[in-house]
C-alpha cells in the first residue's frame, strides 16, 4: 500500500493553489509589462508613430483653441453685456416740479438704483466743453437740450432680459420722450457667438472623425505588419485578449501623447495671440486678462484624447486582428 502510494505521487504532479492575492499581483504586473512595452513597440515604426501623434495634436488643438478664445470672448462680453445706464431724454416743456416727481417715482422702482438728473443748462455747458463750439452756442436764441435722467440699474436688473423689460417700463412714462440703451450690438455679439459655437462644433466633429480614421489605420498597418508574430502566438495558445492588449494600450499611449501635443499648440497659439488682444481691449477700455485652460481643462483634453485612441484601437483590432488565423 505504502510503495502504491509512493508510486502514485510520482507519477503525477503535486497541483499547488495560488492564491487569489497572487494572482490578482500577477494579472496587474502582466497589464504594466505590456502598457510599457506597447510604448517602446510604437517607435518600431517612429514616422508613422509621429504622423499619427501630429494629427491628433493639431486636429486637437482646433476645437482647444476655439474654447479658450471662447471662454475669452463670453468672460468680456459679461462685462458689456449690461445696461449700466440708461439715458431718459424728456419733454422740452416739463416744468422742473414735474421732473422732480418723476424722479421720486423712479426712485421707487425695484430695477432702480438711482437717478441723476442733468439739467438742459448743465447739457449744454458740458457739449460746449467738448465740442469746442463754445462761442458759436453763445449766439444760439434758446438751449435745444431737453433735461435728461441718467438711470442706473440694480445689479439684477442690469442683464440684458431685465434692461429690456425696464426700458419698456420707462418709455411708457408720461414725460419721457426718449429712452436710449444701447442693447442691440450686445444682441448682435451673443448672435455671432452662438453661430460660432455652432461652426466650432461641427469643424470639431469632422476633426475627431478624422483622428479616429487616422489611429484606426495606423493599427491596423502594425497588425498586418506583425502578422507573422501573431500567428506564432495564437499557435502556441495565446488568446486574443491577450494579443490585443498591447495594440490598445498602444492606441491609448497615441492618444495621451496627442493630447500632450494639443495643450501644447494650444498655449502656444493664445499666446502668440494674447499682445493683438490685449491691444484690442484696451482701445476698448476694458479690463481684461487672457485666461487658458486651467488644470481640469488640460485634464478632461488629454483624457478625451486617450479614450480616443483606445476607441480607434478597439475598433482596428475588433476588425482585423480577429479575423488573422495561423495556417
Amino acid at each position: 500500500m505504502a510503495k502504491q502510494q509512493a508510486i502514485k505521487n510520482t507519477v503525477s504532479p503535486r497541483i499547488t493553489k495560488v492564491s487569489f492575492g497572487r494572482r490578482l499581483c500577477a494579472y496587474f504586473l502582466q497589464h504594466f509589462q505590456q502598457i510599457f512595452s506597447s510604448f517602446s513597440e510604437l517607435w518600431r515604426t517612429p514616422f508613422s508613430t509621429l504622423m499619427t501623434i501630429l494629427v491628433l495634436g493639431i486636429s486637437l488643438s482646433v476645437p482647444s483653441v476655439f474654447h479658450v478664445l471662447y471662454k475669452n470672448t463670453e468672460s468680456i462680453s459679461s462685462q458689456w453685456d449690461k445696461a449700466s445706464e440708461i439715458s431718459l431724454f424728456l419733454k422740452k416743456d416739463i416744468s422742473s416740479q414735474r421732473v422732480q416727481v418723476l424722479i421720486n417715482k423712479l426712485s421707487l422702482y425695484d430695477e432702480i438704483e438711482t437717478v441723476t438728473l442733468i439739467t438742459s443748462h448743465q447739457a449744454l455747458e458740458e457739449f460746449k466743453n467738448i465740442s469746442g463750439f463754445s462761442k458759436a452756442l453763445t449766439y444760439l436764441g434758446e438751449n435745444p437740450l431737453p433735461d435728461v435722467l441718467v438711470v442706473v440699474p440694480t445689479e439684477n436688473s442690469m442683464n440684458l432680459a431685465a434692461s429690456k423689460l425696464l426700458v419698456a417700463k420707462l418709455k411708457r412714462e408720461q414725460n419721457v420722450d426718449l429712452v436710449q440703451v444701447d442693447l442691440e450690438w450686445i444682441e448682435k455679439l451673443q448672435t455671432i457667438l452662438s453661430v460660432a459655437v455652432d461652426i466650432v462644433v461641427a469643424i470639431s466633429a469632422l476633426l475627431l472623425l478624422s483622428v479616429l480614421l487616422v489611429v484606426i489605420n495606423t493599427i491596423r498597418l502594425n497588425i498586418l505588419q506583425q502578422r507573422p508574430e501573431i500567428e506564432v502566438l495564437k499557435l502556441v495558445g495565446a488568446t486574443n485578449r491577450f494579443i490585443q492588449r498591447p495594440y490598445l494600450y498602444g492606441g491609448l499611449w497615441c492618444g495621451f501623447l496627442g493630447g500632450c501635443l494639443a495643450w501644447l499648440f494650444t498655449y502656444i497659439s493664445i499666446e502668440s495671440m494674447e499682445s493683438g488682444i490685449t491691444n484690442l481691449m484696451d482701445l476698448y477700455k476694458v479690463d481684461f486678462y487672457l485666461t487658458l485652460l486651467n488644470v481640469n481643462e488640460v485634464g478632461v483634453l488629454i483624457a478625451a484624447s486617450s479614450m480616443l485612441g483606445l476607441f480607434a484601437s478597439y475598433i482596428s483590432v475588433k476588425q482585423y486582428l480577429v479575423k488573422i488565423e495561423p495556417k
